[in-house]
């Protein structure tokens, strides 16, 4: 039994997500907390909301809210959503949390101690219309790099070259517009990540098995230009974690808070100890996943992330932590995404344009759209959501190929034999042949899903799927019954254990499915197939088992043009 820390990037808290955001990260990730855990692993998979920064509390202004109540209910919608995707977090975290001001502040005077971080005046824009300096993110212009005219003061999205607010040409305010902007000075601590670059660099060398996405990235932020920059890590806001150095004051820095991108990463560790206080363990329970000096050396941790995260997953954060000289783990592998695009445009939070996850199980349940986003996931380039694939994906895939074995093989029995697995007959060639082939498959569905391979898995899966359906139309039951009555109770019986092995096989992709075939089939015998004539002899003559509701309902032309239509404009 191996031990796997899995974390997904945290979404930020102003607002309701949309499908690629939840395919970027999120559900990816519980696919392989899922599949570990099923293996018989011990896992720890974490998330949280990203409550800091100015969006937050722009976000509670519009609500009218106080920003520390808005975080609260926000996070409580985003877990509720996360529950109806039958996302498996051991712990849905908030990066608000006591625990996370504690690490941020220890983090942050480790850094201190061992000359990472500096104290820099510097000039920053203060908007005269909004009263206030304008955190980067909050300034927007055109792109020095690519001319992209909606570039932030910190990055440019189309491009993706990390920018200061004073590259950016023609700035304005992101909040009101304004171009009445003042560059003034302020004093901010920064950290010194370009004393780190040959360390990083060492280290992401390291990692020959990686992604191509995720290494081409940290190696253009490392490399290109003048290679990697030290980092503003606080701002002048008044919410987010206290400047502090460890438990002491930092002069000079009083009503300052950490960056949202300082403070952010470290939850994936504070999300761990709120994780083991909500369980009332001890410190020791989750210093065994993060410290190498106290059980995690056999831990394999990985990580989950969109693109646009990469760079500060490869390098700000394991900058923070290797920088700390204290044995914290560090990440082992970097699962990144490309970016799930809509219906020939992209998907846009600002916008409304697209499906957002309460809309999305709203219309279908969480299984349809887990299907089709995991078997379409953005992993060698970016892909694209149009509701044609959709419903033909879900036709075909879940409903003709899956749901309809398992309606045939129980309507068939219950018909025919009863409500009991039948009695009678030996298995022979064709059924000799049968698990040779499903053998093969369900090995190579197995390497994909080590290796993380989110796509191949899911074609990997529907092979075995169809398997059975192959296997059905060859045997012929229907036809055999008329004259060998026991051979096709044996057919039958392979075919009854064929819908719980399935059950195990899907249930990281579609757990609802997964867990209906198991109660249809009485049992809640989830075991991994590692000896597969024994897994497909599970159910034993005068097992009981039930005819199912319909797995999967298809989805009509007229159900996908209103969604097609409803989903093109605007969020009301």
């Amino acid at each position: 039994m191996a031990r796997h820390l899995i974390t997904s990037a945290i979404p930020y808290i102003n607002g309701i997500k949309h499908l690629g955001n939840l395919v970027g990260s999120q559900l990816p990730a519980d696919l392989y907390a899922r599949y570990c855990r099923a293996r018989g692993h011990e896992v720890l998979f974490l998330c949280a909301t990203d409550e800091h920064g100015t969006p937050a509390e722009l976000a509670a202004a519009k609500a009218g809210k106080p920003v520390a109540d808005y975080c609260a209910e926000m996070h409580d919608v985003q877990a509720e959503i996360a529950r109806g995707f039958r996302l498996s977090f051991d712990h849905f975290g908030r990066s608000s949390s006591p625990q996370n001001h504690r690490l941020t502040q220890h983090f942050a005077g480790r850094l201190y101690e061992a000359g990472l971080i500096a104290e820099v005046t510097e000039k920053q824009v203060y908007s005269h219309a909004d009263a206030r300096f304008l955190p980067d993110r909050y300034i927007e212009g055109t792109c020095p790099n690519c001319g992209y005219d909606k570039a932030r003061g910190d990055q440019c999205e189309n491009c993706t070259k990390q920018l200061d607010p004073t590259d950016l040409i023609n700035p304005r305010s992101a909040i009101s517009g304004s171009t009445d902007l003042e560059v003034r000075e302020t004093k901010h601590l920064y950290l010194r990540q370009s004393l780190m670059r040959d360390r990083l660099n060492a280290w992401i060398d390291s990692k020959t098995d990686w992604p191509i996405l995720t290494t081409s990235i940290a190696r253009k932020w490392l490399n290109d230009g003048e290679g990697l920059q030290d980092r503003g890590i606080t701002r002048d806001l008044d919410w987010g974690i206290p400047v502090r150095r460890g438990d002491q004051d930092w002069p000079g820095m009083e009503g300052k808070v950490f960056y949202v991108w300082f403070d952010a990463p470290i939850e994936y560790i504070a999300c761990a100890a709120e994780w083991a206080e909500a369980k009332g363990l001890g410190e020791a329970a989750w210093r065994r996943w993060w410290r190498e000096d106290e059980g995690a050396g056999d831990v394999r941790y990985t990580q989950f992330m969109g693109k646009d995260n990469v760079p500060f997953h490869t390098l700000s954060f394991p900058a923070t932590l290797m920088g700390s000289g204290e044995p914290w783990k560090l990440v082992d592998y970097i699962k990144s995404f490309n970016y799930l695009n809509y219906d020939g445009g992209q998907f846009s939070t600002s916008q409304g344009r697209g499906v957002f996850m309460d809309q999305a199980l709203s219309i279908l349940p969480a299984d349809y759209w887990r299907w089709w986003l995991l078997s379409h996931a953005p992993e060698g380039s970016d892909s694209e959501f149009t509701w044609e694939n959709f419903q033909a994906a879900v036709n075909k895939d879940l409903a003709d190929v899956l749901g309809n074995f398992v309606s045939r093989v129980t309507k068939f029995c219950a018909a025919k034999f009863g409500a009991d697995v039948p009695a009678g007959g030996s298995p022979g060639q064709q059924e000799e042949a049968l698990i040779a082939r499903l053998t093969t498959r369900i090995r190579e569905y197995e390497a994909h899903m080590e290796a993380m391979e989110i796509r191949k898995s899911a074609a990997a899966l529907r092979a075995i799927w169809v398997e059975g359906n192959e296997y059905l139309q060859e045997a012929a039951p229907w036809s055999t019954i008329k004259l060998d009555p026991d051979r096709a109770a044996m057919q039958i019986r392979l075919a009854l254990n064929l819908i719980r092995l399935y059950a195990v096989l899907s249930a990281p992709f579609i757990p609802d499915a997964s867990a209906a075939m198991l109660a249809a089939m009485r049992t809640d015998d989830a075991r991994w197939p590692d000896d597969l004539p024994a897994a497909l002899a599970k159910l034993g003559a005068g097992h009981g088992f039930e005819v199912p509701e319909v797995l999967f309902a298809k989805i009509t032309d007229a159900a996908r043009e209103d969604w097609q239509a409803r989903f093109s404009g605007h969020r009301a």
